[in-house]
């Protein structure tokens, strides 16, 4: 039991840095989808 609480509080920040990429991940591409709708309005 010991052994299991040692290696989730060893893997939570790693969890928890694995969110913040994600969701860095998704502001990037979600700017991308911007920029690509725009250029699209401004080539009509």
């Amino acid at each position: 039991m010991r052994k299991l609480l040692i290696a989730v509080v060893l893997a939570a920040p790693l969890l928890a840095s694995a969110c913040n990429t994600i969701a860095g991940l998704g502001k990037d591409v979600g700017a991308v989808g911007d920029v690509v709708a725009k250029t699209a309005e401004e080539a009509k």
